[in-house]
């Protein structure tokens, strides 16, 4: 298993198209990919998911991957984050 703690960057915050990018990513890799906010853990895979955790700007994330790809999967998703899903 593989963690990250990440903090949201983008001043629009997770809307419905970095939620839509991050589904796009998830769904390359074979490991279980989950996102947890405080104690609520969503599938990573899930665009409903992601939208209802409600990550506004400065929302502090962990990123979680479990399986084969899983270091890959979390370098994936933080370096998205760090880029601001190209928003800015």
């Amino acid at each position: 298993m593989t963690e990250q703690i990440i903090t949201v960057s983008n001043r629009a915050g997770i809307h419905a198209r970095p939620s839509a990018i991050l589904v796009q990513t998830t769904k390359n890799f074979k490991s279980n990919i989950y996102m947890e906010k405080n104690n609520d853990r969503i599938n990573a895979k899930s665009i409903m998911g992601i939208i209802t955790l409600g990550a506004s700007y400065g929302t502090v994330l962990k990123i979680i991957a479990d399986g084969e790809d899983e270091e890959d999967a979390v370098d994936t998703i933080v370096r998205l984050f760090e880029s601001k899903f190209e928003e800015e």
